[in-house]
């Protein structure tokens, strides 16, 4: 492809469309994710034991990973055909609809069975809207800017998921402070689902405004765009589908560990649940700088191993973590959810770059889709699950870090079948 003129006005634009767009729909899906950690056994699936409540409200968390490459197929191929930013913004509209109506939806209490199973509807419609973002939102910054800046640019779609946690919980805690349990659990948890609305209008609002992509745009004027972007996609780029999907998968549980069931297992360490959110707000916070930080380091220094790296490092933190939380330090609890979450900003911030690296420029969008989606089906989607079945089976954790450090292990392998930034 040609390299033209950066339009730097443009260029900062997109970047502003991408995070606040993946932002909006992270703080959806985490506002989910903390209250299935926390109210949603309760309130959707009561009886029996707290342990399987809980069990049962991530198996919705999961329902909404499973969902995403559904998402991946659909909105993958239609953003290598008809363009970036038509499809990303009905991302943002079907996201937005679904968390909207979560936020309404009556509880057990009030419908019986049928709640829990709207609930699960409504997650799926979740996971399909996020499975189409993510590899619009890297391709729409990525591709207004300089190849050899792409790890900081794609970067922006990469922030969007601690500045939405950072939103959801920090809505989320004060709500927990202002009102009373039985106020929160009454209707003070809709409260932060309904707050979505209007943030979805911003995100609209800054996406209805911008251009469609450079690259995408010289495509279309040649026309080079596939027909069939999935068949050739597994006919001529296996590899690199497979390259990606694997490097993802370490980040996606990882995420998972020190920003979801990290609230579990402080609870049952006998700790508040304020503290664990407190400290994924903090750690959310470091995220928003240290992500876009890494992903300019990967464009200084070889973007493999800067992830490799931290993989290691991800497989060695739970052997800190762990023991150190035992004690009931609140200290321990921020400084070892802090560590992780920088951990986690080293392979995160470059992955953008090389998820979309792995595959030719006609296919980059089904390409980083699949790969975004496939992973986490195999990755984040069980995560929250394995790691409560892990817990109650064995009683203590390092069954946890065999876990983690299984996955580092994958996404290793991923590194190593990965091939760095082609000639463009």
């Amino acid at each position: 492809m040609s390299n033209a003129v950066v339009d730097r006005r443009a260029l900062w634009r997109a970047f502003a469309a991408s995070l606040s767009g993946t932002s909006l729909e992270w703080y959806d899906f985490a506002a989910y994710s903390v209250a299935a950690a926390t109210i949603f056994g309760k309130l959707f699936f009561p009886g029996g034991d707290s342990l399987t409540a809980t069990m049962l409200a991530f198996s919705t968390y999961a329902v909404g990973y499973v969902a995403r490459p559904v998402g991946g197929l659909v909105f993958g191929r239609l953003g290598d055909v008809i363009g970036r930013k038509r499809v990303l913004v009905s991302t943002l509209l079907l996201t937005g609809f679904a968390t909207v109506l979560i936020g309404v939806l009556p509880t057990y209490q009030d419908i019986g069975g049928t709640a829990a199973i709207l609930l699960v509807c409504l997650r799926f419609v979740q996971g399909v809207g996020i499975g189409g973002e993510w590899g619009g939102a890297v391709l729409l910054s990525s591709e207004f800017g300089e190849p050899a800046r792409r790890g900081f640019w794609a970067s922006a779609a990469q922030v969007g998921p601690p500045v939405g946690n950072l939103l959801a919980n920090g809505v989320l805690a004060v709500l927990g402070v202002a009102l009373t349990e039985q106020q929160f659990e009454s209707w003070g948890w809709r409260v932060a689902f309904l707050l979505s609305a209007l943030l979805i209008a911003f995100g609209l609002w800054i996406r209805v405004r911008l251009e469609e992509t450079p690259i995408f745009q010289e495509l279309a004027a040649r026309n080079e765009k596939p027909s069939a972007p999935v068949g050739e996609l597994f006919r001529h780029e296996g590899r690199g589908l497979l390259a990606a999907v694997f490097a993802r998968v370490c980040p996606d549980v990882h995420y998972a560990l020190f920003t979801v069931f990290v609230l579990t297992y402080i609870q049952q360490l006998g700790m508040s649940r304020a503290v664990g959110m407190a400290a994924v707000l903090v750690g959310s916070a470091v995220q928003v700088v240290a992500i876009p930080a890494f992903g300019a380091l990967s464009d200084r220094v070889n973007r493999r191993k800067v992830y490799l790296i931290a993989a290691i490092a991800a497989a060695i933190w739970p052997l800190v973590f762990f023991p150190a939380v035992a004690g009931k330090s609140v200290a321990a609890v921020f400084i070892g959810v802090i560590v992780a979450l920088v951990i986690h900003s080293a392979m995160y911030g470059p992955q953008g770059a090389f998820v979309a690296e792995q595959f030719s420029v006609r296919l980059r969008y089904t390409g980083s889709s699949l790969a975004y989606t496939l992973a986490g089906v195999i990755g984040g989607a069980p995560a929250p699950l394995l790691f409560t079945a892990l817990l109650a089976w064995t009683g203590t954790w390092p069954a946890l870090a065999v876990y983690i450090a299984v996955t580092a292990v994958i996404t290793v392998i991923g590194l190593a079948l990965g091939r760095d930034a082609p000639a463009e």
